[in-house]
């Protein structure tokens, strides 16, 4: 782990409790008391380059921290089979079925949080269709309108989150030709997001 400039220590606790609500660079070059705001873009990009920091090129304001620091260029990721349930009745119980080298780059978020899936069937089609992987972020709090990983009465399901409320959470279908499924709250669990997906060609 490469060690961090005191200033780059400073910046880089700012972005972690700004992450919501991300400071502008002139409201960064004010809290950390620098001369310009390309001294703060500077250890903005050291940041990035000692792999604390993945951003979005496209916004200066879209970026993410990464865990325990430095991630690295690749990550071997766990993959799950959908029709594997561990003892507690959750895939990530269960035993992985490969570990798949995957470019961390392509994730957008730490790869410890990560795990992939092989889609089955026809259900998520045309966004995703059997046989591909789909890049799961790990996580039990989706909002309304994700696409999840999830296990509904001892069933791996890759589903959109249609309508959450008090009592009830609907499962659908891209596909139209599927009926939505009302999830048993008694046995039902959220393992991730979806965040990306590898097509699968013959």
């Amino acid at each position: 782990m490469k060690k961090l400039h005191h200033t780059q220590e400073k910046l880089l606790k700012l972005l972690k409790n700004n992450i919501v609500e991300p400071l502008t660079i002139r409201e960064l070059q004010a809290d950390l008391g620098v001369s310009s705001p390309s001294v703060v873009y500077h250890h903005i990009l050291q940041l990035e380059k000692k792999g604390y920091l993945r951003r979005n090129p496209g916004n200066p304001q879209d970026y993410q921290i990464l865990a325990d620091g430095p991630d690295k260029k690749i990550a071997f990721l766990n993959l799950y089979g959908m029709a594997q349930c561990g003892p507690n009745g959750s895939m990530l119980d269960g035993n992985p079925t490969d570990r798949i080298p995957i470019s961390t780059k392509i994730l957008g978020f730490s790869s410890a949080d990560a795990f992939l899936v092989r889609a089955k069937g026809d259900s998520m089609e045309p966004k995703i269709k059997g046989g591909d992987l789909v890049i799961v972020k790990k996580g039990n709090k989706p909002e309304d309108g994700n696409i999840v990983v999830c296990v509904n009465n001892g069933e791996a399901l890759i589903k959109k989150i249609q309508q959450i409320d008090n009592d009830k959470v609907f499962l659908t279908s891209l596909n139209q030709s599927y009926k939505a499924i009302l999830a048993d709250k008694n046995n039902f669990k959220v393992e991730g997001i979806v965040k990306g997906i590898l097509s699968y060609t013959e």
